[in-house]
């Protein structure tokens, strides 16, 4: 692996001035359905917190005659595709005066690119997804960058179909139809995050299988804008382990932009693709809302979660965007079900965060949040 050249705008304002283009990869709209039933498993450790939630299941059993499924709800992210676009394209363009290329990347869904380029066909977007890939004990996940047009829809049904019956010959045959196209780029997301939680070594034993076995297809290892340093520095040290340029993903959700971007003089996606997948060539460079620690980000992306959005007709509350399945297979917003106003929980936690919010209160929970992280140099 040729050496990633990692930049951070807090110490050279120059870093993005030799470059033409910002790459933004890795975010996500309100067509990603975001797993909570992991919320739950935290929230009981926390006495007031696990008090007002299963008050809320007792409700949901009275009222329904049934126990609260988490595996059963999802929620999604506050913005729509063109503000997620508009946001990514604005950082780049405004803050690091570059011409900007977004990869919108929704949880094993493509609607948001595809309406994307019906609305901005000048500029064109690549359809794009992160795929949910099952891989022994738990799972990973997949960028899997600019689809053909023509095939993406056949692609990402193949894909979901791997998803709901995973195989060994599927995943391989899947990751080599892939990466025939070659305009298209191949991302492990996050590679060391154990979101099923089996485990810190039985998670990197998975990963290191998963290279072992299919790491020719898989183009690059993410550098997440959402997982600590010490967490991405791991990466980097896999990466040239097997071989793989390590590459940006903000990992997006609410309305910060992505806390990383590529930099290239690729005038178009094909190019940059190229670049990475021939040439494994990659810059990366880290903004300055990335040395606020995933801890207080992680506030502020409740915060936008949680907050409402007057002009998003039908999405304004939280709870018109948190949604769940019921028996029949029907989705169904929260708000359908809670009519009496927001829970004692959730009107806790609006109430503090609004408070953090507050500059002074800030500063504040900046230092009680604050992370050592020796970045480098």
């Amino acid at each position: 692996m040729k050496s990633t050249p990692l930049s951070f705008l807090w110490n050279n304002a120059a870093a993005a001035r030799p470059f033409r283009t910002g790459v933004s990869l890795h975010s996500h709209t309100m067509h990603s359905q975001e797993d909570v039933s992991f919320l739950a498993k935290y929230a009981y450790r926390v006495p007031l917190v696990a008090q007002a939630v299963r008050h809320h299941e007792r409700m949901y059993h009275e009222e329904w005659g049934r126990e609260l499924d988490y595996s059963r709800v999802y929620w999604t992210p506050p913005l729509p595709p063109r503000e997620a676009l508009v946001l990514e394209r604005t950082q780049i363009e405004e803050r690091l005066g570059l011409t900007a290329l977004v990869s919108l990347t929704d949880h094993d869904e493509i609607e948001a690119c595809l309406q994307l380029q019906v609305i901005d066909g000048q500029r064109l977007v690549p359809v794009s997804t992160e795929w949910t890939v099952p891989f022994g004990p738990s799972f990973v996940h997949l960028g899997v960058h600019n689809l053909p047009h023509q095939h993406s829809r056949a692609l990402v049904a193949a894909m979901a179909e791997y998803t709901e019956r995973p195989t060994a010959r599927g995943l391989r045959d899947l990751l080599a139809a892939l990466h025939r196209h070659r305009e298209v780029l191949v991302v492990h997301n996050h590679p060391l995050w154990d979101e099923r939680g089996i485990g810190p070594a039985a998670h990197l034993e998975m990963v290191r299988t998963l290279l072992r076995e299919h790491g020719s297809h898989i183009h690059a290892l993410e550098l997440n804008g959402l997982r600590p340093w010490r967490e991405n520095r791991a990466v980097c040290a896999i990466a040239n382990e097997t071989g793989h340029p390590v590459i940006s993903g903000g990992d997006r959700h609410g309305c910060e932009p992505n806390a990383n971007v590529n930099l290239t003089n690729a005038a178009s996606f094909p190019e940059f693709v190229e670049e990475i997948r021939l040439d494994r060539v990659s810059e990366v460079l880290f903004l300055p809302q990335y040395r606020d620690g995933y801890r207080l980000r992680y506030v502020e992306t409740i915060w936008d979660l949680l907050r409402d959005y007057p002009e998003y007709r039908n999405r304004m509350r939280w709870s018109d965007r948190v949604f769940y399945r019921q028996q029949d297979g029907i989705d169904m917003p929260v708000s359908a079900f809670w009519k009496r106003g927001d829970p004692d929980v959730i009107r806790f936690f609006k109430a503090a965060i609004g408070l953090f919010r507050q500059p002074s209160v800030r500063s504040v929970l900046r230092l009680a949040l604050s992370e050592h992280q020796e970045f480098a140099r």
